[in-house]
């Protein structure tokens, strides 16, 4: 009985790793003068990147790479804004609150997105 139950749990950890196994190599650039604040949020469950009220920031114009490790099949999108003005956004924006179109991608074995520019 308890070879099978370690067995069980063998595989149950053995599914979770694989589902988790995906990424996405996101490439941002912005062209606004100011400084722009970048979060990914995941569609599929409560989930941030950076996470914890932190923010990557871009603060020239060259491209920026991020990699998030993700769950395979899981929707993430990108939400920037003007820092001090979030009412200034690109994506689903601050908190991952807004519609959006292009803005997400799905998680899966090196997903890298196209260059997103975020014009003014």
């Amino acid at each position: 009985m308890l070879k099978r139950l370690l067995i069980v749990l063998m595989a149950v950890f053995a599914l979770a790793q694989a589902a988790s196994a995906g990424s996405i190599q996101w490439k941002i650039r912005a062209f606004d003068k100011y400084a722009v604040d970048v979060a990914f949020y995941s569609k599929s469950r409560k989930v941030e990147w950076p996470g914890g009220g932190k923010v990557w920031t871009i603060k020239d114009f060259k491209v920026h790479e991020f990699k998030l490790n993700c769950v395979d099949g899981e929707k993430v999108c990108y939400g920037a804004w003007v820092r001090g003005n979030d009412k200034r956004y690109w994506g689903v924006g601050h908190y991952g609150k807004a519609g959006c179109k292009g803005c997400c991608f799905t998680c899966g074995t090196n997903v890298s997105t196209p260059v997103l520019n975020l014009n003014q």
